[in-house]
């Protein structure tokens, strides 16, 4: 997956860029988290301006990077902007909030206590139980049905990241957030109030490749451009990120930019994106990102003959270097190291976990783990 980015703003060819290191601690899991990779949209802001305006915060995996210090972020979903604001007002109720729920999940079934507050959720949308959810559910990607707006993801398969880890996340979020005011509201009011110098990013959802996203199947992007035009009237600066491939699928997505309204189009690398992950269920990978498909042959060849083939090894040696192709062998071999001991010795799995799909029952013995 590409994202591109378009910006537009008062001469930005002759603006000062800024530089910004990677920041990829995360505080949620969300659909379209650009934590990896923010540091590079932000590297295309201008060095200098006003206030910083991101009306649809999501993650908050830009705001953060960047830091700014003063800005307004906003998102139509209430529980989320509660989380958020829950960070800036009291960061100690935002830890209690997840540590309450953890020590609940992992004392007694997980899959039952997770769906348990995800129940308790879709009853009272709330902030608490969004956290949660939001950190435990599977592959990170909350999904809201369009019928009720109630969450239907599973469990993940995962162990959520323990209180202690996640109370330093906080503390450090609430830091490079401070300047932040945080709105529950539509884009339109938040960014009709930019003033001149002042920087709006927009990474909105898309119809087409998220419309098991909260309000994305009535969001609007002729609505977006035609309020941010007003903007750049108005004299502020303005990024929108949007899916660079412009397809969903084997759709080809109707992204109507018009001609004229930004100054210059750049591709940011996203690689596979979890939601995409989530929805291929069994599909094959051939059009996604070939690092994975790279892996995913890697092991295979390692699993049958305990060999790499030349032609692989090569594909794998302009990817990744000596040290780190040294790496993965051992990380395969470990694994088959464990699997030897743990179905040797017949360990008993244990009764929360999810299981793998068995895809080659004959080639195990109704006791022995997956």
């Amino acid at each position: 997956m590409r994202s591109s980015l378009f910006e537009f703003g008062p001469e930005p060819e002759a603006l000062p860029a800024q530089h910004k290191s990677p920041f990829k601690i995360q505080l949620l899991k969300w659909i379209g988290n650009k934590q990896r990779f923010a540091h590079e949209i932000v590297s295309y802001f201008p060095e200098k301006f006003e206030t910083y305006m991101e009306p649809f915060v999501g993650s908050g995996a830009v705001l953060a990077t960047l830091a700014p210090e003063r800005a307004i972020a906003s998102d139509l979903l209430k529980p989320l902007v509660e989380i958020w604001q829950t960070l800036a007002a009291d960061p100690d109720k935002l830890k209690r909030w997840y540590e309450h729920r953890w020590q609940i999940f992992m004392s007694s079934d997980r899959v039952e206590a997770y769906e348990n507050i995800k129940a308790t959720y879709n009853s009272n949308p709330n902030g608490a139980d969004l956290l949660f959810l939001s950190r435990s559910c599977y592959g990170g990607v909350v999904r809201f049905r369009q019928q009720d707006g109630h969450i239907s993801t599973p469990c993940g398969v995962h162990r959520p990241v323990e209180p202690d880890s996640f109370n330093k996340r906080v503390d450090l979020w609430h830091v490079r957030t401070r300047g932040t005011t945080f709105i529950h509201s539509d884009f339109e009011p938040v960014i009709e109030n930019a003033q001149p110098g002042d920087m709006i990013y927009c990474d909105p959802p898309y119809a087409h490749t998220q419309a098991i996203l909260y309000g994305a199947q009535a969001f609007s992007l002729s609505r977006l451009l035609k309020a941010t035009r007003r903007c750049k009237e108005r004299g502020a600066y303005v990024a929108l990120s949007i899916d660079g491939t412009k397809k969903s699928g084997d759709m080809l997505c109707d992204v109507n930019i018009p001609k004229g309204l930004f100054e210059r189009e750049v591709m940011v690398h996203c690689g596979r994106s979890m939601l995409k992950r989530f929805q291929m269920g069994g599909e094959t990978l051939e059009s996604e990102v070939v690092t994975d498909r790279l892996l995913v042959r890697l092991a295979d060849e390692l699993h049958d003959g305990a060999r790499v083939s030349a032609e692989l090894w090569s594909a794998l040696a302009a990817h990744w270097t000596p040290p780190q192709l040294l790496e993965l062998l051992v990380t395969a071999g470990w694994y088959r190291l464990l699997a030897y001991v743990i179905n040797g010795a017949g360990v008993e799995l244990e009764p929360w976990a999810p299981r793998l799909p068995q895809r080659y029952p004959s080639a195990w013995s109704s006791n022995s783990p997956a």
